[in-house]
């Protein structure tokens, strides 16, 4: 089953077809796990119904580490760890009694 955010994924990126489905659920499974191992609660990263600013680091991620020639990775990869950081400090999305804010 594809995941829920792979048609918006894929708009990102500007992408139709269904040849790069498979790499692009990867760097969205991979997004989700990083956020979930900076401390994010894993309801809330793997929820049907996804948080906006949830969306917008695992789109940011997968721009990122999409395809060999990615003249914009380091940008998009800054730009995801700022967005990961912030989140990871905002009590909205930590387990009760995680954040030391």
């Amino acid at each position: 089953m594809p995941d829920v955010l792979l048609p918006d994924v894929k708009m990102a990126l500007r992408i139709s077809h269904t040849a790069m489905d498979s790499e692009i659920e990867g760097l969205i499974a991979a997004a989700r796990g990083d956020l979930i191992r900076t401390g994010l609660l894993a309801d809330m990263v793997n929820a049907e119904t996804v948080d906006p600013l949830i969306k917008q680091a695992i789109t940011t991620y997968v721009k990122a580490n999409f395809g060999l020639d990615n003249e914009d990775s380091d940008k998009y990869q800054r730009s995801y760890a700022m967005l990961r950081n912030d989140l990871s400090l905002s009590q909205d999305y930590l387990p009760v009694g995680d954040a030391d804010v």
